[in-house]
C-alpha cells in the first residue's frame, strides 16, 4: 500500500508516525488459567507504567490487552509531557478550590519528573527533550479567557510567565509560558520499559478480551474471566484500558464522553524556533517538533469533535494542512493520524477504586487529551493504593467524587445528547443504495428496506454491517477519514468489517451478506 504524500499533499491512509518509527514486541494470547498479585488490563502507557511501578514494589503482575500492546490511544498522541492542560487551572480554582488546583499542578509536575527519571535510569533513547510550553490566545475572546487563566496561575503561585509575543508565526494576543516541560517518542520509551517489565517477571498477554465480570471470593481474591473461558485469579485488578473493562454497574459510560482529534506530521519549509504551543480556544491548534530520519518535522494537531458526529472527517485533516501551510509551509506530509480521548464531566481524570463496592478494582480513565502525565500520575497513585501507601492526590482524583458545578450541568447535557442520538438515528431517512457507492466509499445505506452500513473496498467488494451499536443500541455513523463506524452516544468504534476498535462496546457488529459484490 503506497501511503506516501507528494508535493505536500495528505497521505491517502492514516498512519501514526510513532508506530511506523518503532518496533514493538509481540506476545501470545492467554490460553490457560493464571494467578498473579495484580492483573493490569490494558497495554498502553497507563498499563505499562502501572505494571512497572508495581513490579518495582515487588508485586507479581500480568498485563492483558484485547489487541496488541501500544497499538491504541498511546500510539496516536502528540506526546507532550506537560502540566499545562489548556485552561484547566481557572476551572479547578472555581470548582475544586485552591488546594485541589495546586495539587493538580504538583501531581503532573511529579509525573514529568517520574518519566524523566525512568528514562535516565534505563538509559532510554526516545527523543526526550525539555521544552517550554505556551498557551496562547489567537482572538480577543480567547484573550479574556487567557487572562482568567493567568489570574489562576497568580493565585496558585504557579511558575508561569506572561508573554505578549510568540516566536512562531501564528496570530497571538498573548500567552502563558510554563518552562521546563518536555516531549518524547512515546513508543520508544514504552518499548524499553516493556523489556524491563519482562526482565522483572511481568507477563504480557495480547488478543485476550475480558468479560465485564469480576467475582470477589471469600479469601479476598478476584476472579476475572476471558472471553475464551480462562480465569485470572488476582488480589487486585487495574482497568487501564481507556474505557474501563469493568464499569461497576454502568457508572462510567454516563460520566464520560468521547472526542476525536487529529494530527499531521509535516516537513516544514521554514525554520522552527522550538517550544510547544496550543491555543486556548476553538478550533484547537497544537504544534510541537520531532525528529524523523534525521530531519525536523512539526506535529500539528487539533480539530476535535465528539465521536460519531456525522461530518466530513477528512476535512479536519485538510484544515490542519491549511494552517500548517500558512504558518510554516509544507515540503511533505509523511503521516496523518487521529485519536480518541475520554473526558469526565468535571474534566479531571478518574483514578482510584472503580466503586466503593469493589475496593480491589481500580480504574484510570478520562485523561482529556493529556495522557502522558496523567498516566504517570495514575501509575503511582494506584500502586500506592494497592501497596497501602499514603498518596496526597487520592481525594482529588477519586472516581466517587461529584462536584455539583459543573458536573450536574454536564451530566444533564451529556445524557440529553445520548437520548437525542438514540432517537434521531432510528428515524433518520436513508436514500443511498449499495449500488450507488463508489470505490473506497462508505456510507449509511438502505439495504433490504432497512438502515445498514456499507463500505466498498478497492476490489469492489462491499462490506455490509448492521449499524446498531452493540453497546446500547445507538445508530453508528461513518467516519470517512478513518474508514470506521463510530458511535455518537458513548464513543464505541468498529472497523468497516464490524470488528470492535474502541469500547465500551465489546461485541462486534452483525455482518450482513459478507460476500456482497464479490466476484463469483
Amino acid at each position: 500500500m503506497n501511503n506516501t504524500s507528494h508535493s505536500g499533499s495528505l497521505p491517502k491512509f492514516p498512519e501514526s508516525m510513532w508506530s511506523h518509527t518503532s518496533s514493538r514486541p509481540s506476545f501470545s494470547t492467554l490460553n490457560e488459567d493464571i494467578q498473579c498479585d495484580v492483573a493490569v488490563i490494558g497495554g498502553g502507557i497507563t498499563g505499562i507504567l502501572t505494571a512497572y511501578v508495581l513490579l518495582e514494589a515487588g508485586r507479581k503482575v500480568a498485563i492483558i490487552d484485547a489487541g496488541q500492546i501500544l497499538q491504541s490511544t498511546t500510539s496516536f498522541t502528540t506526546a507532550k509531557i506537560t502540566s499545562q492542560h489548556g485552561l484547566i487551572y481557572s476551572k479547578l480554582l472555581s470548582h475544586f478550590g485552591k488546594e485541589a488546583a495546586r495539587l493538580y499542578y504538583e501531581a503532573n509536575e511529579e509525573a514529568i519528573r517520574f518519566i524523566a527519571d525512568t528514562i535516565l535510569k534505563h538509559n532510554i533513547e526516545c527523543q526526550f527533550q525539555r521544552e517550554d510550553a505556551y498557551l496562547y490566545a489567537d482572538s480577543e475572546e480567547q484573550l479574556e479567557q487567557l487572562k482568567q487563566e493567568w489570574e489562576a496561575y497568580r493565585q496558585l503561585d504557579l511558575p508561569g510567565e506572561w508573554v505578549d509575543d510568540l516566536l512562531i508565526q501564528v496570530e497571538s494576543k498573548g500567552a502563558i509560558v510554563l518552562r521546563n516541560q518536555a516531549r518524547f517518542h512515546p513508543l520508544q520509551y514504552l518499548t524499553a520499559l516493556t523489556s524491563s517489565i519482562v526482565e522483572k517477571g511481568g507477563r504480557f498477554y495480547e488478543h485476550t478480551t475480558l468479560e465485564d465480570y469480576a467475582e470477589e471470593q471469600d479469601d479476598g481474591n478476584l476472579i476475572l474471566k476471558t472471553a475464551d473461558g480462562h480465569k485470572i485469579t488476582c488480589q487486585h485488578a487495574v482497568s487501564a484500558s481507556h474505557f474501563p473493562f469493568f464499569d461497576g454497574g454502568g457508572l462510567y459510560f454516563t460520566r464520560l464522553h468521547a472526542e476525536r482529534s487529529y494530527a499531521i506530521a509535516i516537513k516544514p519549509q521554514k525554520p522552527y524556533p522550538g517550544g510547544m504551543y496550543i491555543n486556548c480556544g476553538e478550533p484547537k491548534r497544537s504544534i510541537r517538533s520531532a525528529m524523523l530520519d534525521g530531519s525536523e518535522v512539526l506535529i500539528v494537531g487539533g480539530e476535535s469533535h465528539r465521536t460519531g458526529k456525522n461530518d466530513c472527517t477528512i476535512e479536519r485533516y485538510e484544515k490542519l494542512e491549511q494552517f500548517a501551510r500558512e504558518t510554516y509551509g509544507i515540503e511533505q506530509i509523511p503521516y496523518r493520524w487521529s485519536t480518541q480521548d475520554l473526558i469526565t464531566i468535571d474534566e479531571v481524570p478518574y483514578i482510584g477504586q472503580v466503586t466503593s463496592r469493589h475496593p480491589r478494582i481500580y480504574v484510570a480513565t478520562g485523561f482529556a487529551k493529556w495522557g502522558m502525565t496523567t498516566s504517570a500520575v495514575s501509575a503511582v497513585l494506584i500502586a500506592d493504593l494497592i501497596t497501602g501507601q499514603e498518596n496526597r492526590y487520592t481525594e482529588l482524583f477519586t472516581p466517587s467524587r461529584f462536584k455539583i458545578n459543573p458536573s450536574l450541568k454536564n451530566l444533564t447535557v451529556q445524557n440529553a445528547e445520548v437520548a437525542k442520538e438514540l432517537i434521531s438515528g432510528k428515524i433518520e431517512a436513508v436514500h443511498l443504495k449499495v449500488e450507488d457507492l463508489r470505490t473506497d466509499q462508505g456510507s449509511v445505506v438502505k439495504y433490504r428496506g432497512k438502515r445498514a452500513g456499507a463500505y466498498k473496498d478497492s476490489t469492489g467488494v462491499v462490506h455490509l454491517v448492521d449499524t446498531t451499536c452493540s453497546h446500547m443500541g445507538c445508530e453508528l455513523n461513518w467516519n470517512e477519514a478513518e474508514r470506521s463506524w463510530d458511535c455518537p452516544c458513548h464513543g464505541s468504534r468498529f472497523n468497516y468489517q464490524g470488528a470492535v476498535i474502541e469500547g465500551p462496546a465489546t461485541e462486534d457488529l452483525t455482518r450482513l451478506n459478507p460476500h456482497y459484490g464479490a466476484e463469483k
